[in-house]
C-alpha cells in the first residue's frame, strides 16, 4: 500500500507466511517462546490488578487496566513470544494448504501448556513478592474478587466472551504485521487490547495468571477476609470457586474454545475467504 504499512491482503499474507514457519519449529523454542509469552500476559495481567484495584468505579479502572495490559503483547512482540491467541491465526496457513491440521493441532497444544507454565511461574512470584498485600491487602481481595468471576463463569458466558475477546487480539497482532513502524506497531497493538481489556472478555492466556493468582491469594485468609467485607464474597464460595479443577475443567475449555473461534474462524477464516486468490498465490 505504501511505505509505512501493508493492505489488509498483504497483512494477511504475511503473518500467514509466519505462521505457515512456525510448522517446522523445533520443539524446545515452541515452549521457550510460548514460557516466555505466558509470562509476559501474566506481568501485564498482574500490573493491570495493580492500577484497577483501588478505583471503585468500575468504567475507570477497567480503563485504567486497558492502558497498561497491552505491554504484554508489545513485549511479545517486539521480543519474540508464542501466544496462543495470536496463533490462532496459523488456521490460515492451513487454509492455504502450507501447513497441515496436525501442525496446527501441535502448535496450539503446546504453546497454551507453554503459556500456562509461564504464567503459573509468574502468579507464584507476585505471591511470595508481597504485591498482594498492597493497600493493607485490598489488591489481594481484588485478585481474589477477579479470579473468582472467571473461574465460575457460566459455559455460554465464558465462549461468547472468548470470541469476542480474541477478535480484538488476533486484529492487534495483524495490525502490528501492518505497520513496518515501531510507533505504528505499538498503536496498532494498544487500542484493540486496550477495548478487550474496558469490555472485560475472556483470555485464556490471561486467565492463566488471573485464577492462579487469585487460588493463592485465596490461601490467605487476611486476604479472603478482606474479600468477604468488601466485595460480600462468602468464604465458602471463595472456596468452592477458586480451585484447580474450576480452572481445568469449567473456565478454561471454554475461553479456550471461543478464543479458537475468535481468532481461526472470525478473523482467519473469514478474511482467509476475502483474501484467498492473494493468499494462495503467495
Amino acid at each position: 500500500m505504501n511505505q509505512l504499512m501493508l493492505s489488509p491482503a498483504e497483512t494477511f499474507a504475511a503473518n500467514m507466511n509466519t505462521q505457515a514457519a512456525k510448522a517446522k519449529m523445533p520443539l524446545w523454542r515452541l515452549i521457550q517462546l510460548g514460557i516466555m509469552a505466558g509470562a509476559f500476559i501474566a506481568l501485564a495481567a498482574a500490573g493491570s490488578n495493580v492500577v484497577m484495584h483501588s478505583i471503585s468505579n468500575v468504567g475507570l479502572a477497567r480503563l485504567a487496566g486497558g492502558c497498561v495490559f497491552p505491554v504484554g503483547l508489545m513485549m511479545i512482540v517486539f521480543v519474540g513470544g508464542e501466544l496462543f491467541t495470536g496463533d490462532c491465526l496459523m488456521g490460515n496457513a492451513c487454509f492455504a494448504k502450507k501447513c497441515s491440521v496436525l501442525d496446527v493441532v501441535r502448535l496450539l497444544v503446546v504453546v497454551w501448556f507453554a503459556n500456562f507454565v509461564g504464567s503459573l511461574m509468574i502468579a507464584y512470584l507476585v505471591y511470595f513478592s508481597g504485591q498482594l498485600g498492597y493497600t493493607n491487602g485490598l489488591l489481594g481481595a481484588f485478585t481474589i474478587k477477579v479470579g473468582l468471576g472467571k473461574a465460575t463463569m457460566a459455559p455460554g458466558a465464558a465462549l461468547a466472551s472468548g470470541i469476542l475477546c480474541n477478535i480484538f487480539v488476533c486484529g492487534a497482532v495483524l495490525l502490528a504485521n501492518a505497520s513496518k513502524s515501531a510507533a505504528g506497531k505499538i498503536w496498532g497493538i494498544f487500542f484493540p487490547i486496550m477495548i478487550f481489556v474496558v469490555s472485560g472478555y475472556e483470555h485464556c492466556v490471561a486467565n492463566m495468571y488471573y485464577i492462579p493468582a487469585a487460588i493463592l491469594a485465596a490461601g490467605n485468609p487476611e486476604y479472603v477476609g478482606i474479600a468477604t467485607e468488601t466485595y460480600g464474597l462468602s468464604a465458602d464460595a471463595i472456596a468452592q470457586g477458586l480451585t484447580w479443577k474450576n480452572f481445568f475443567l469449567h473456565s478454561s475449555p471454554w475461553v479456550t474454545l471461543g478464543n479458537i473461534i475468535g481468532g481461526m474462524v472470525v478473523m482467519g477464516l473469514v478474511y482467509f475467504i476475502a483474501y484467498k486468490k492473494n493468499l494462495v498465490e503467495e
